[in-house]
């Protein structure tokens, strides 16, 4: 059983960076798929995006593309989202998730973070 604690979120101004993490426990994430999805107000969670096992291949919604990276580092079981030239409408709840498979796209997580709220002024 794997347990997700995120970090890093907070309050930061149009244009400015955030780096979130998700750091696991209670077993390994090094051959899952793991992913970070949000869920602004009144709308539904939304995929953001994703890396295999190696991260040999990473996945991102158009909404993020070019401004959030997503990496691992399997050797300390976290993962993290840089979130750069951020922007108001990124405003959510930030969650990561994990896949028991190697790579592909989920259609859905097996474990999940509790959260993190990221909020862009301006």
């Amino acid at each position: 059983q794997v347990q997700l604690v995120e970090s890093g979120g907070g309050l930061v101004q149009a244009g400015g960076s955030l780096r979130l993490s998700c750091a696991a426990s209670g077993g390994t994430i090094s051959f899952y798929v793991m992913g970070w999805l949000r869920q602004a107000p009144g709308k539904e969670r939304e995929f953001i995006a994703a890396i295999s096992w190696n991260a040999g291949h990473r996945y991102y919604a158009d909404s993020v593309r070019g401004r959030f990276t997503i990496s691992r580092d399997n050797a300390k079981n976290t993962v993290f989202l840089q979130m750069n030239s951020l922007k108001p409408e990124d405003t959510a709840v930030y969650y990561c998730a994990a896949a028991r498979r190697l790579e592909g796209l989920p259609e859905r997580y097996d474990y999940w973070g509790q959260g993190t709220q990221v909020t862009v002024s301006s």
